[in-house]
């Protein structure tokens, strides 16, 4: 009988006794700053997933369980809040300007650390907004790293997206005979000049297109914009139409049929042009821009789809 005790007891040492629940959170040494990251997950055996929010500037630390707590079942889950932003600005203000180049740089860096500290050599990587922008960027210079680069609501060429947005905005204003959006619409150059020029540009988003009150003032645009607009006119600016023809991992890309601030239809065009290892695009009929949150269990089920694919 002790016998049999003790194989039951290695047998389920065997199997179930190495994986270990992970919920770790530090701020850690990122070139030159401290930067809060967070890891939280059932297994230490399943793979890495980074995801990197939007804005820029923008955290989703305090509400990520929103969009991540499924896929905590089925990855390591690492919530990085980037510099310059939420507890890693709290941490330690960035003294260097913020750049594209700079925001790379500290990808790879995360990536290498969690690397090292889950001994996993590849991450799935996946962004929103910004952060698909920093995610395709990323896996177009650094393939290596990735596992999967997941893209969802991304800036793919945001200039180009902010002119087809505002050009309808102006026909939809004049069809209404709206003064004040029309005023206020004339006054937007692209690459925006200022934060006014943005506030104008995302209010008559939210009132001509989406319907909806905006969810922000024209004090909390103008101040955003003295910290990020540089950086945010700096990515605009890069097609990856033309400086990322072909990205040498899985790229797969989530859109909103309803998204006009990072535009669907440019989001679909990129998806059709680039070559990659294997590539594919999920369409959200009832979202917008926020994807990640008004279908957040479509979002988990289809990363969680990716990673059984593969």
């Amino acid at each position: 009988m002790r016998l049999i005790l003790v194989g039951l007891l290695t047998f389920v040492t065997t199997f179930y006794g190495h994986s270990t629940p992970i919920h770790f959170s530090a701020a850690v040494s990122i070139n030159g700053i401290n930067q809060w990251i967070k890891a939280d997950g059932v297994s230490d055996e399943n793979p890495m997933l980074l995801f990197l929010h939007g804005g820029p500037g923008g955290s989703v630390m305090g509400y990520a369980d929103r969009f991540s707590n499924e896929l905590k079942n089925h990855f390591i889950v690492i919530q990085w809040d980037q510099r310059e932003t939420g507890k890693t600005k709290l941490l330690n203000h960035s003294d260097v300007p913020l750049t594209v180049a700079l925001f790379e740089a500290d990808v790879v860096a995360v990536i290498h650390y969690l690397q090292e500290k889950f001994h996993q050599e590849k991450i799935y990587l996946v962004g929103h907004s910004w952060g698909g922008f920093l995610a395709l960027y990323v896996a177009a210079r650094n393939p290596a790293l990735i596992g999967a680069c997941v893209a969802a609501s991304p800036m793919v060429y945001q200039e180009e997206s902010e002119r087809m947005t505002l050009a309808k905005m102006k026909q939809l204003a004049a069809d209404e005979n709206n003064s004040e959006a029309t005023r206020e619409l004339a006054a937007i150059k692209i690459p925006f000049e200022n934060g006014t020029q943005l506030y104008y540009q995302r209010k008559w988003l939210y009132r001509l297109i989406n319907r909806q009150k905006p969810p922000f003032t024209q004090h909390y645009v103008e101040d955003w914009s003295a910290t990020w607009l540089s950086l945010f006119n700096e990515a605009s600016a890069i097609s990856f139409f033309e400086s990322a023809p072909e990205i040498k991992c899985q790229v797969y890309f989530l859109a909103g049929a309803h998204d006009y601030q990072t535009n669907f239809n440019l989001t679909k065009s990129y998806f059709e042009k680039v070559k990659a290892e294997k590539k594919e695009l999920f369409w959200f009929s009832n979202s917008a821009h926020g994807l990640n949150l008004t279908e957040s269990k479509k979002f988990q089920n289809t990363i969680i789809q990716i990673r059984n694919q593969k």
